[in-house]
């Protein structure tokens, strides 16, 4: 797969909350070929001590002008600095990197999202969306505050939400949502987020026989698969996120659920 090192233009940057912000970029020529659950390393401009690329899933494609997006959060130097980007300041990027979800299915479909997990869901919705899949989208947070982009998400499919304090949706863990509760309607479920939670929904899903992709959040530093930061334990040994995932079948790996 052909991947890209080169200068973007910031065409956009939205901010969402307090801490989370949508960064669009516009290629200076065509994009290559990039799919759901891929990801991105970014050179951080002007920061101090953030002197590696930055890992941020894909977004969001817009192939026809040339554009890509990063549902990002405030965490550090890094993703700090690239909030304070202006339209016309130039990003250096590299991608497509990774794998990517499993889009041949038939039948409904539910994309779970905890915290930044919402990140990747987006365009894996807008593609299912595009194959006339039927979507049911959960997000969970811990208050309404940590939550964003239901009613772009509503364009896709039924948005449900659950927040720890009961400040939005269903109140208690994404794990407990009414919707669950009739999991084995499901053909496939894609979840991304922090590991408990998907360790959750993933033994969920293997006790009533669903299938399921989970987008792994390891440290990856380099992209490649050289600097081994990022490896995780699989039934075929060792594999690297970076280049073997992010994307595994909950099957493939080497979890306790």
């Amino acid at each position: 797969m052909k991947k890209i090192i080169q200068d973007f233009e910031v065409r956009e940057n939205k901010s969402l909350s307090n801490v989370h912000f949508i960064l669009e970029l516009r290629s200076p020529s065509e994009l290559p070929d990039i799919f759901p659950g891929q990801f991105a390393e970014v050179l951080v401009p002007g920061a101090t001590h953030t002197f590696l690329r930055r890992p941020f899933s894909i977004h969001d494609v817009d192939f026809k002008n040339h554009t890509i997006s990063f549902f990002i959060k405030c965490v550090g130097e890094g993703s700090t600095k690239l909030r304070t980007l202006q339209k016309g300041d130039m990003l250096n990027v590299m991608l497509p990197l990774g794998n990517t979800f499993g889009l041949d299915l038939t039948g409904k479909a539910l994309l779970v999202g905890g915290g930044c997990g919402v990140a990747p869901l987006f365009f894996l919705a807008k593609c299912l969306h595009e194959k006339n899949i039927a979507l049911d989208i959960l997000f969970g947070a811990c208050r309404k505050e940590d939550i964003s982009l239901v009613s772009e998400m509503e364009k896709f499919g039924n948005v449900h939400v659950t927040t720890e304090d009961g400040s939005m949706g269903e109140k208690g863990l994404v794990t407990a949502h009414t919707v669950l509760k009739d999991i084995s309607s499901y053909s496939k479920i894609f979840c991304c987020g922090p590991e408990p939670m998907m360790k959750a929904v993933a033994a969920l899903a293997k006790k009533n026989s669903v299938d399921c992709e989970v987008s792994l959040e390891n440290t990856m530093a380099c992209g490649l698969g050289a600097c081994l930061c990022c490896v995780t334990e699989t039934v075929e040994g060792n594999k690297c996120v970076c280049t073997d995932g992010p994307v595994f079948n909950i099957n493939s790996l080497k979890w306790q659920i």
